[in-house]
């Protein structure tokens, strides 16, 4: 049972470190280029998620390429946020 706690304790503190190192990183001034791109990603994301929410039938593909930009836009900008100089 104490190797468990001791995991558990370590694997928290583990956790805390990463999520502290975050939200120093988000803090941090962002490189221009990765303002541009999150920018970018905000478009894609927005584009996307206009798509799916049409309320008209539209084809499958179109919904397809819709739920891919969604998704890589959502990434695309939150990784730019994260970067910092």
């Amino acid at each position: 049972m104490s190797y468990v706690s001791n995991l558990i304790s370590k694997f928290t503190m583990e956790v805390n470190k990463l999520i502290s190192e975050l939200k120093t990183r988000w803090k941090k001034p962002t490189p221009p280029l990765f303002q541009k791109l999150g920018q970018l990603g905000l478009i894609l994301a927005g584009i996307g998620g206009a798509i799916l929410t049409a309320p008209v039938a539209l084809p499958l593909v179109l919904t397809n390429v819709a739920g891919y930009l969604l998704t890589a836009g959502t990434v695309l900008a939150s990784i730019s946020q994260i970067t910092s100089e």
